[in-house]
């Protein structure tokens, strides 16, 4: 009897998250894969599979009710990942719990809404860049630290209502979150942490309404009807202010880093034969902001191509190898080319549970990335691209940081 192929042993550093993709496809576009503490799940990579997987509403996020392995007691409460199945918030709903939650949130990233923040998206890129000019000549600059992160933070904390000094310490446990090297102690306790400065912060915002979404959400909990509980909604702001960070981020950055090191394709820009936009997409196909997300878990057995995912089973959308699929974009799927004619991904996901922040994030970067090379047209790494270590951890997709010099350095006097 031929023995069962073991499953790909996903790296917790996420030092080379394509390389493991490229492994984990070559079992197809569905394959089992093994998470710290030796939990075992799928990993999709697969295209049509991801899409499939993400608008069939038989795949739910709530890991309290359709996770087998937990409802069973068989899960650690080690396990580093366990809170994104776990934790109290729109994303780990299902059903009706999800669709009323969703709704509430909504109505703060309406197209109208989102277009209405341009002026405000553009004083902060204005401010950064400002910022970034008053740098000595021949600074090295760190992209990450003090632009593509203080933008993002600084977007999602107005739509939420943060203001004044909490803005200076509630995202020290965002990026923390994300780390898949720490240990389940470290991670639960920066979860906690930052679930308790969110809950201090709506208590506080209950007496000091504003036009924001947490004054929504407490106004929407004390009307009849609503069902809203003090830890959804805590745990909901929580949720997107992590995602309208680290996501934000990476695509801002991760945007900037493909121009720099694909001249050929920032001429591009420069002579008017495509835009930045096509940039912008692009990267979200090849470099997805996201790379590993947990999880989804069937209501019953799902048959997903030849694969069946039994129900229970908890299942990670691979997003950083769904944009690189060759199924779909041939032998060029690794490449960085923004003429391609189809630049088709899944990077905020699709049907019901996609990113409800998707056009505030790619307006970000949409007005973030022109103007910055705008502002500094001879920008340029400070070191080799192969130094720029990858952000920590299997679940994000970016960099650690993204040193640059503003300007062509001074040539060397004879």
């Amino acid at each position: 009897m031929q023995e069962k192929t073991p499953p790909v042993v996903i790296d917790t550093s996420g030092a080379d998250i394509h390389a493991e993709n490229a492994r984990i496809r070559e079992r197809g576009p569905v394959a089992e894969v093994e998470l710290p503490n030796g939990v075992r799940a799928w990993s999709i990579t697969g295209y049509e599979a991801g899409k499939q997987a993400l608008s069939d509403q038989r795949m739910s996020k709530d890991g309290r009710q359709h996770w087998t392995a937990f409802t069973d007691g068989e899960v650690d409460p080690t396990f580093p990942l366990i809170d994104w199945a776990l934790m109290d918030n729109m994303n780990t709903t299902y059903g009706s719990a999800h669709s009323r939650m969703r709704a509430l949130v909504a109505k703060r990233f309406t197209p109208r809404r989102v277009e209405a923040m341009r002026p405000t998206i553009d004083k902060i890129v204005s401010s950064l860049l400002a910022d970034l000019a008053a740098s000595p000549a021949g600074t090295v600059v760190d992209l990450k630290a003090r632009y593509a992160y203080p933008l993002a933070a600084h977007v999602i904390f107005d739509v939420l209502g943060i203001a004044g000094a909490a803005r200076d310490t509630i995202l020290g446990d965002g990026e923390a979150q994300v780390d898949t090297t720490k240990t389940g102690e470290e991670i639960a306790a920066s979860v906690e942490q930052g679930l308790m400065e969110m809950a201090a912060l709506v208590e506080a915002k209950r007496g000091n309404r504003a036009d924001d979404l947490m004054s929504d959400l407490i106004t929407a909990q004390e009307a009849d009807g609503s069902g809203l509980r003090d830890a959804e909604i805590v745990g909901t702001l929580s949720f997107l202010l992590g995602t309208g960070t680290e996501t934000v981020t990476n695509l801002v950055i991760n945007s900037i880093h493909a121009l720099l090191t694909h001249p050929d394709q920032r001429r591009l820009i420069s002579s008017g034969q495509a835009s930045c936009q096509d940039a912008i997409e692009e990267t979200f196909r090849v470099e997805a902001p996201v790379a590993h997300l947990p999880f989804r878990f069937p209501t019953e057995d799902v048959q997903l191509g030849e694969v069946t995912i039994r129900a229970g089973d908890p299942v990670l959308m691979n997003f950083a190898a769904i944009g690189r699929d060759p199924a779909v974009h041939g032998e060029s799927a690794d490449s960085f080319d923004i003429t391609r004619s189809r630049k088709d991904h899944l990077s905020f996901g699709h049907g019901g549970y996609s990113c409800i922040g998707k056009a505030l994030g790619r307006l970000e970067a949409e007005i973030a990335v022109p103007a910055l090379f705008a502002r500094f047209p001879d920008l340029a790494l400070a070191v080799p691209a192969s130094e720029i270590a990858p952000q920590s951890g299997f679940i994000m997709n970016g960099r650690s940081e993204l040193p640059v010099l503003l300007s062509a350095p001074l040539a060397e006097s004879a």
